[in-house]
């Protein structure tokens, strides 16, 4: 078996727009960053205007611990795209403050993954140009 690596081809990549550009950039210098209400306290990952618990604009930028568990994932084998090498492992993470986020597994077999494993994120600049969070299982 092989360890699941971060993808380097010629995959998509984001383009960080005027809201997810603090996202992108706290990638770069090794942090996940989310926005937090001010007003209810409620976490979001997608970068946004208004928070998604009570439509407050006065959301902030904090940054995660990294921290988290698997809540749901699968394995693909049959990308979208032929720049994907396969198998890789999306995860939909449950993040220690309480948001979720998408990301791929590395480090580890595409089968030792399973709900409730503990992972962290880890970085890698992307020859794209762009910094992309990735999680591997906590050691």
């Amino acid at each position: 078996m092989t360890l699941l690596t971060p993808q380097a081809g010629d995959i998509p990549l984001p383009v960080p727009g005027a809201l997810s550009v603090p996202y992108w950039e706290g990638c770069a210098a090794g942090e996940l960053r989310f926005q937090r209400c001010s007003d209810c306290g409620g976490a979001t990952h997608t970068p946004a205007v208004l928070c998604a618990h009570c439509t407050s604009t006065d959301l902030v930028w904090e940054v995660s611990s990294g921290r988290g568990e698997v809540y749901s994932w699968t394995t693909i084998w049959r990308p979208a795209t032929p720049a994907f090498e396969v198998p890789y492992v999306p995860l939909i993470v449950e993040m220690e403050e309480g948001w979720h986020m998408l990301a791929d597994l590395v480090g580890c077999e595409h089968d030792a993954v399973h709900v409730g494993l503990a992972v962290e994120v880890e970085f890698f600049a992307h020859p794209g140009g762009i910094t992309l969070p990735y999680f591997h299982p906590r050691r």
